[in-house]
């Protein structure tokens, strides 16, 4: 009689036994093909989900914001906006000229609003405010700027008087900040832009 552990041949147990852990085996192998279809990772399904190579080049294929007349509009983000003064000392008698420069990293042409009534001049001695542009301004004008790639562009300048201002005192005399060396510093903006350094300067 034949049974699993002493089986009866024609050959040898020894064939036999061979033969079983053959079948043993496969019947094993084919197992854990089984189990890895049903409990092995599975591929994401979800339509959002792309890969890295795939989101970088539909940003970079993303058309760039225009306006109503079909010019590129300038990307905040690849803008540079820089504080100018006409000179780093003044003398006596001598009032600051006050100005700025942009500039554009983007490689084409494209244009900005920086019109005098989204420009402001903020001049400093420490934490201490002593003059700012949009304390009494008036007539502010919107304006158009083209920027081309990688050139400055600088504003018209406007004088500062050497006086300490306030919204109360535009129709009053203003009293003149401190000279013989001190030290000051101008900020500069243009709407939601702004310098991400003062330009400093002494007066005499």
């Amino acid at each position: 009689m034949s049974t699993f552990r002493n089986p009866v041949g024609p050959q040898s147990s020894n064939v036999y036994w061979r033969r079983r852990l053959i079948v043993g085996l496969g019947l094993l192998a084919v197992l854990a093909i089984i189990l890895l279809i049903v409990f092995g990772p599975k591929a994401s399904t979800d339509p959002n989900t792309s890969s890295p190579s795939e989101t970088s080049a539909t940003e970079s294929n993303t058309p760039a914001a225009t306006d109503s007349t079909g010019s590129t509009i300038c990307d905040p983000a690849k803008l540079t906006l820089e504080a100018i003064t006409d000179a780093s000392s003044y003398a006596a008698g001598e009032n600051p000229q006050l100005s700025f420069s942009l500039k554009s990293t983007m490689t084409e042409p494209c244009v900005i609003e920086a019109g005098s009534d989204i420009q402001e001049f903020v001049i400093t001695s420490g934490s201490d405010e002593i003059w700012n542009s949009k304390h009494c301004q008036t007539g502010g004008e919107a304006g158009t700027v083209v920027l081309q790639p990688g050139v400055p562009v600088q504003s018209s300048s406007i004088e500062w008087d050497r006086t300490r201002s306030a919204t109360d005192t535009c129709e009053s005399d203003r009293p003149i900040v401190t000279a013989d060396g001190a030290s000051y510093h101008l900020a500069v903006s243009v709407g939601d832009i702004a310098a991400e350094s003062t330009k400093q300067f002494l007066l005499n």
